[in-house]
């Protein structure tokens, strides 16, 4: 601005024909406004005149040539740029610097654009979709297989086994009985139905049986206790033509003396030791 009838604030001399500037509606000539208010550039550390544009950013300001990248030197004036330890980047330098780089195409995904983070990788969100039917994935569930991912239907068209007891996918787990498939929900005792994938289990005629249900179902019955007589876990029992006896059962009936690895007579249906045999 040119002034006609005013001196300056702050040295008092006359404005009248010279330019000036204004602060807070007072008028300085432009010597003491440089002086008193210019900024220092963060390039050149020179002050930024009052006839030269001051681009800021951040409490920092440069004159208009030396706003510029820091690597390249392209002038970043009305072109978007990233910081990065204070310093001022093109897209172009800080993509190359900093910029993660997709797990799929492994270019640069560029500051600003949207990506997707899974398993510790980024991926442009065009890059991020199902193998098969390449559909972007977003935030749906989905399935890995060989470091390609898949969404859950074209995964379990194409690689899922499906469980023989009720014939839907399998995605995960699983137990593996006759060669077949099941889910762990679906492997059960066929008689009282319980979960059998974390427990002990008989097979009978093709059908798991959990212990319980087996014995009560199959196994004979100890002719001294009537309970179920199995070798499970290692128990002994012993035989004698058509009946069993637990190992602890198998005793004589009249001392009770253990019978197991001794020889023995019979009386009737009862087994008894010599020693009470030969009285």
């Amino acid at each position: 601005m040119t002034s006609s009838n005013t001196d300056c604030h702050y040295c008092l001399q006359s404005l009248c024909g010279r330019k000036y500037a204004l602060r807070e509606e007072n008028a300085y000539c432009v010597s003491c406004y440089d002086s008193l208010f210019a900024n220092p550039c963060e390039e050149c550390k020179q002050p930024i005149e009052c006839d030269s544009k001051d681009l800021a950013y951040k409490g920092r300001h440069w004159h208009e040539k030396c706003f510029k990248c820091a690597k390249c030197s392209r002038s970043l004036v009305e072109k978007p740029f990233a910081a990065k330890d204070e310093l001022l980047l093109c897209t172009e330098c800080y993509s190359d610097e900093y910029s993660s780089k997709c797990f799929h195409c492994q270019k640069t995904i560029m500051p600003g654009s949207r990506k997707m983070e899974f398993k510790g990788s980024s991926w442009h969100e065009s890059c991020f979709v199902c193998q098969y039917c390449r559909q972007p994935l977003g935030t749906r569930p989905l399935i890995t297989k060989d470091n390609e991912n898949y969404c859950v239907p074209c995964f379990e068209k194409q690689f899922a086994h499906h469980c023989y007891s009720c014939k839907k996918a399998i995605t995960s787990g699983g137990v593996s009985y006759h060669d077949q498939p099941w889910h762990k929900e679906c492997f059960v005792c066929a008689g009282c139905k319980t979960q059998l994938a974390e427990q002990r289990f008989i097979s009978k005629d093709e059908y798991p049986y959990c212990v319980d249900c087996f014995s009560k179902l199959y196994a004979k019955k100890c002719a001294a206790c009537r309970k179920p007589v199995t070798a499970l876990g290692g128990a002994k029992f012993i035989s004698f033509e058509d009946r069993q006896w637990h190992g602890e059962c198998f005793r004589c009936a009249k001392c009770s003396v253990s019978l197991v690895g001794q020889g023995f007579l019979t009386q009737k249906d009862d087994v008894i030791c010599h020693q009470c045999g030969s009285t």
